[in-house]
């Protein structure tokens, strides 16, 4: 029927399903052999067979007796020994035998991983079902199909074992993502991580477990007997959200850098607080008596599980690095090494009870820089896609193992505490995200949307973690693991399927930002070393030293100390950007190559491998005047005296603290005033006459009034009137008011000027005398330039408060 609905084309694209269905008809009767006594023909007796026929059979396999006495050299030998009477007839060779007990472990591995694969490749073969159902919930799928068709046989399916789980297919997942870890945005938000993993975590482990201890009290649910240690614990395994699920889901949608980063970094850190509270749960479980103490060793030890397994993670990844340092002349064994370090790293950190994902993250941030230092090209792609195929695989495995898993196992259903658990779930991730990101959006620069927080709080799927955690609960100490592992399984499926399906639509629906593919450039490296610098030096100034201050310390630790140490050659010397600049060289010959874009080239060597391998060609000497060494130390002892640290401790910014500069404002006047007497002259180009100004502004009021206030009484024939000269430049600038006159004329009664015998009344507007050829008019002194003229044009320029008349010194001063 699919064949006629889709096509010829789609028949070749169905191959894969039967491929794996053929792989699934295979494994069935091995399945249903491994479950009896095996049965082979000649080689292993059947169970039935006589004591004799034993006997026989294992003479084949076992090691010949000792040879007699009569048969050694030298001995006579009176018959033939094969025609004696005590001779047993001879069995004819076994040509074809079975043995299915020897090879049942890794066949039946290769076949479940063979039967993942096929039906991975069959997903992405048709597109039409991989762009509507994640591949996650496929596996699930597929995995509750064989483990139904292996149940019809009338055989045990196999339960995905926790030990299985936690030491083989969870680390190359968590090896994989820490190895490639985008470092600058998990740097960079690893505040907002921290937040939402620790206190997020401890959020939904408490309020999921204390409402559902609620719900256990209620009479009638048949759940009086759950204790709150129980609600506790579980709570603690289904508040964490799982790496697994998430890296399967957001990678296919295509997030955004930080919302993927957000939610991906929140359930690699929350391992921490889901290892203590496990196992602070578990222990107290044991406890008849649980004392503050108890409690207090509790709490400090999820700083020993966490910063415990960083310290280990540091240690193998320090040991790894230094180690490819010596690997140039064995190029081979240089993935080997990146792979057994980390993987020890993890076996250490879950030796001591501390926390196995955070160790291998660890170990993958420390080693990778120093390691792809020191390796060849062809290491480097072989630990990419080597690690990109060994997690993948682990991951379709859990999930298929996941599906097998629920119809294998054992389940208690109860309604009112596996939909308890769901409801309570969803409202205790809603809250804590709106809660956690209102806090987080105080300090953030960049902050979280609405948009944001909805992904975030959409995005906390549940997986096979939770599971492994649940199926290591002991019967003795928790009788209701059965309902616990059903409710578990609800909520993964929930997650998985109802969240894993729907967050595509939703996020397109929504416009959420999606993920940029292309490849950063040498210009975009550029400018962003140069904002790191520039933002650097920014908080020097200020004397605030934030994230950017010590980054820029590490680094330079980092290239004085640590490089020399951990990676060979000349690279440790090589500054970053050139480092990228080659490596962004040797992609792009390489694209061009497999491109088909150049004809002939000889196989590309990396420049890390030519560099390692043969020793660096020096470049041609440069013709420079001779120095001697002590002159060349005395030029090195003035520049390190004279050239300013840009390290040292400067004081922060404070205006109260400047020292003002006298000449500062007197210099802000007399540009002001060129300024203004440019424009001007620009204006009075364009004009023939100089136009004529409003004689009642405000300032001229001001000059007027505070003249006389007193006895100021305007009448057109009044002949005591004060001349106030107006500079041209600024009509109405107070600097320009020219009140000499005014107070000679006051004090010393000055006959009247030429200009007052004119038939105009009131005040008498003049133009200023233009300045000579060669001088200044802002720098020369006028007549009205004398300190106590200034002080006059300040007080008109700024009647602000000022002591009353009475108290002060009067408004013009006498005696001058």
């Amino acid at each position: 029927m699919a064949a006629n609905f889709l096509g010829a084309p789609c028949s070749f694209r169905a191959l894969p399903f039967l491929f794996g269905v053929a792989a699934l008809l295979g494994l069935l009767p091995v399945l249903h052999s491994s479950g009896s006594q095996p049965n082979p023909v000649i080689v292993t007796p059947p169970a039935h067979a006589s004591k004799a026929l034993i006997a026989a059979m294992e003479s084949i396999t076992v090691a010949p007796p000792p040879v007699p006495q009569d048969t050694q050299p030298g001995a006579t030998h009176p018959q033939n020994t094969t025609t004696t009477k005590h001779s047993k007839p001879r069995k004819p060779f076994p040509v074809v035998g079975i043995e299915y007990k020897h090879v049942r472990i890794p066949f039946e591995i290769a076949l479940w991983i063979l039967l993942a694969c096929l039906m991975k490749l069959g997903f992405h073969v048709i597109p039409t079902i991989s762009s509507i159902v994640p591949e996650s919930c496929l596996l699930i799928v597929v995995g509750l199909l064989v483990g139904g068709l292996i149940k019809a046989v009338g055989e045990d399916p196999p339960i995905l074992n926790s030990d299985v789980f936690f030491l083989f297919l969870l680390p190359p997942i968590i090896l994989d993502a820490g190895y490639f870890l985008p470092l600058r945005q998990f740097t960079e938000n690893l505040g907002t991580i921290l937040i939402f993993a620790v206190v997020g975590t401890l959020w939904n482990a408490f309020f999921v477990g204390s409402l559902l201890y609620g719900v256990c009290q209620i009479g009638g649910t048949g759940l009086t007997d759950i204790g709150l240690l129980a609600n506790l614990i579980f709570g603690s395994i289904i508040s964490a959200v799982d790496p697994v699920a998430v890296l399967a889901v957001f990678e296919e949608i295509h997030i955004n850098e930080l919302l993927h980063i957000l939610v991906f970094g929140e359930s690699l850190l929350n391992d921490a607080v889901t290892v203590v509270l496990y196992h602070l749960f578990d222990e107290f479980a044991k406890f008849d008596q649980i004392t503050v103490t108890d409690i207090i060793l509790g709490f400090l030890s999820f700083f020993v599980v966490s910063l415990g397994g960083v310290f280990i993670g540091v240690v193998y990844g320090v040991i790894g690095a230094f180690t490819s340092r010596f690997t140039s002349h064995i190029r081979v064994i240089e993935p080997l090494f990146v792979f057994l370090y980390s993987y020890m790293a993890y076996l250490s950190a879950e030796l001591f009870h501390l926390s196995g994902i955070m160790s291998l993250i660890a170990a993958g941030v420390v080693m990778r820089p120093y390691v792809e230092a020191n390796i060849s090209h062809k290491s480097h792609t072989t630990i990419k896609y080597f690690l990109k195929m060994w997690s993948s695989v682990s991951e379709t495995l859990i999930f298929i193992f996941l599906g097998v898993s629920t119809v294998a196992g054992k389940h208690h259903w109860n309604w009112t505490f596996v939909i308890g658990t769901l409801i309570f779930c969803l409202i205790a991730r809603v809250l804590g995200v709106l809660g956690l990101t209102w806090f987080i959006n105080k300090f953030r620069i960049v902050k979280l949307t609405p948009k944001d927080q909805f992904i975030i709080a959409y995005g906390g799927l549940r997986g096979a973690i939770a599971f492994s955690l649940g199926y290591l609960l002991e019967y003795e100490h928790f009788p209701m693991r059965e309902m616990f592992l059903t409710a578990i399984i609800t909520v993964i499926f929930f997650t998985v399927f109802v969240q894993g399906m729907t967050i595509r639509p939703l996020v397109d629906l929504l416009a959420v930002k999606k993920k940029q593919e292309t490849k950063r450039s040498i210009n975009e490296e550029i400018h962003t070393q140069f904002l790191d610098h520039l933002l650097t030096g920014i908080e020097d100034i200020c004397g605030h030293y934030g994230h950017h201050h010590w980054k820029d310390k590490l680094n330079r630790f980092n290239k004085k100390y640590v490089k020399k140490c951990l990676i060979a050659g000349e690279r440790s010397k090589e500054p970053q950007l050139i480092a990228f600049y080659h490596k962004m060289e040797m992609k792009q010959a390489i694209e061009l190559v497999e491109s088909g874009g150049m004809g002939k080239i000889p196989s590309a060597v990396s420049t890390v491998s030519m560099q390692n391998i043969s020793p660096k060609t020096l470049p041609v000497e440069r013709i420079l005047p001779a120095l001697s060494k002590d002159k060349e130390e005395e030029i090195r002892k003035i520049l390190r005296t004279n050239l300013q640290k840009t390290r040292q401790r400067l004081r922060s910014y404070n205006r109260h603290t400047l020292v003002a500069d006298p000449y500062e404002e007197a210099w802000n006047q007399m540009l002001l005033r060129r300024q203004k007497a440019r424009q001007l002259e620009q204006k009075i180009n364009n004009y023939l006459t100089v136009p004529a100004h409003k004689i009642d502004s405000p300032t001229m009021s001001r000059a007027r009034i505070g003249s006389d206030p007193l006895a100021y009484d305007p009448k057109p024939g009044s002949e005591n009137l004060p001349i106030i000269t107006i500079d041209p430049a600024s009509p109405q600038s107070p600097e320009s008011v020219d009140l000499v006159n005014e107070a000679l004329k006051g004090m010393n009664r000055l006959p009247p000027s030429p200009e007052e015998d004119e038939d105009e009344t009131g005040l008498v507007m003049r133009a200023k005398e233009p300045s000579s050829p060669g001088t200044d008019d802002v720098f020369t002194p006028g007549t009205g330039d004398s300190p106590s003229n200034q002080r006059i044009m300040r007080c008109l320029s700024d009647p602000g408060p000022r002591p009353d008349p009475e108290e002060g010194e009067p408004f013009i001063p006498k005696g001058q």
